[in-house]
């Protein structure tokens, strides 16, 4: 009995645990379903949100690609453009600037403003050049009578948008560093200064001498003659400074004069013992400006390159003597005259010829730079050409005086007209 009991009980138990383990299997089966489709699920949504990734990857790159492409065009369309953009630009700032004054007939055209000598803390004298000789020019031209104080016109100081008229941009910019106007200067401490120091007390004064040399052209065509008593800064050209020179002065008056004055053709007369590397790197190639350069070759600046572009090249080596130079000048006038017809002669009448000048190395006597002055005043008025004269270089205490008695001289020979006539004003 037991034996078969025992043996019915197995059976029972043996279903009980197949009924349990088909339900495990179903209830497995149910839950590897769920797994799949759960993991279909996080697949699906994996896809979409890298779906969405791609098309947000692809929508960046069409807009980089995009951006690249307009700014490629831009730079095509700006380069085919730059030359023409450049020159009316040029025209635009020229026609805008407020440079070219009105000056009432009560003044004479003898161009100073106190701003242009350059005073501070005497660091100005550790260079050779005579930065206060532009205001003792005038006291001894007003002090001997010649000159009245109020009939000397007062020039406006150059803009920005002046400077670019000739200069670039990067250059300008670069003199917002101290070091790099200490090394035009030729005065190392300038280096140590704050720069809002050295714009005011070295190149704002600078400027002023710009605007005079710009104004001058104007009034030289509209009275003959002008003189500005500072400027003449002709180792500057558009992208380089040097030799105490930080604008281009000369550059910038005759290309305001081609604008302004309807002027096409301009000789510049550079009489500066030191040859004009500026103005001769400016003009390169331009036949509208005709260059007679007459230097001393043996002293800076040795630029071999700018030599190229002078059109009459003369020179005058170390130790010429007073009669020599003249003999040369005369020389030189002449041929002057014979290659080229100015609207407008731009002199500059560098005192660094004298003897005893410590940079200039010539030896020409202070009556043969008054005499020198006169040649070049007298072969302007007899063509009846317009004269514009900037002083220039010169370092010796002597100079401003040798120069005051040459505007003199150009007085008592008739060449220019210090006394105001009665009735004009």
């Amino acid at each position: 009995m037991q034996p078969v009991m025992w043996h019915i009980g197995f059976i029972d138990q043996v279903k009980r645990l197949e009924a349990r383990l088909e339900k495990s299997e179903d209830e497995r089966t149910k839950l590897e379903i769920k797994l799949t489709e759960a993991r279909a699920s996080k697949w699906k949504e994996a896809q979409k949100l890298k779906a969405a990734e791609v098309a947000r990857v692809d929508e960046v790159v069409a807009q980089v690609v995009s951006k690249s492409l307009a700014m490629f065009s831009f730079s095509a369309s700006s380069s085919s453009a730059s030359t023409t953009d450049a020159g009316t630009l040029r025209l635009n700032r020229i026609k805008s600037s407020k440079l070219y004054l009105h000056v009432v007939p009560s003044k004479v055209p003898i161009i100073y403003s106190s701003y242009y000598d350059i005073g501070f803390l005497g660091i100005e004298k550790l260079h050779p050049f005579d930065s206060s000789k532009w205001g003792r020019i005038c006291r001894f031209l007003i002090s001997e009578g010649y000159l009245d104080k109020k009939s000397i016109v007062e020039p406006l100081e150059a803009t920005t948008d002046d400077l670019l008229v000739v200069h670039t941009e990067a250059y300008l910019n670069s003199l917002k560093s101290s070091v790099n106007v200490a090394m035009i200067a030729e005065v190392p401490p300038i280096a140590l200064l704050p720069n809002w120091l050295v714009q005011m007390k070295v190149l704002s004064p600078f400027r002023r001498q710009v605007g005079g040399t710009i104004l001058a052209a104007k009034l030289a065509k509209e009275r003959g003659w002008a003189i500005n008593v500072g400027g003449g800064f002709h180792h500057c050209c558009s992208d380089r400074g040097g030799g105490f020179c930080a604008y281009a002065d000369i550059s910038l008056s005759i290309h305001f004069a081609f604008v302004r004055l309807n002027i096409s053709r301009v000789m510049i007369i550079d009489l500066d013992a030191h040859q004009g590397n500026g103005h001769e790197m400016d003009f390169a190639d331009d036949g509208r400006v005709y260059i007679m350069d007459m230097f001393n070759p043996e002293i800076y600046p040795f630029d071999m390159t700018a030599r190229n572009y002078i059109k009459q090249k003369v020179e005058v080596v170390t130790g010429t003597t007073t009669d020599e130079y003249l003999k040369e000048l005369d020389k030189a006038l002449k041929v002057a005259k014979g290659n080229f017809a100015p609207e407008l002669i731009v002199y500059n009448a560098g005192t660094d010829i004298l003897d005893g000048d410590p940079l200039g190395g010539l030896k020409v006597s202070p009556e043969g730079v008054v005499q020198r002055d006169e040649k070049v005043f007298r072969f302007a008025r007899e063509r009846n050409i317009p004269l514009v004269m900037v002083t220039s270089g010169g370092y010796m205490k002597t100079s401003a005086r040798v120069i005051a008695n040459s505007i003199i001289n150009l007085s008592k020979k008739g060449l220019v007209e210090l006394a105001v006539p009665r009735g004009r004003g």
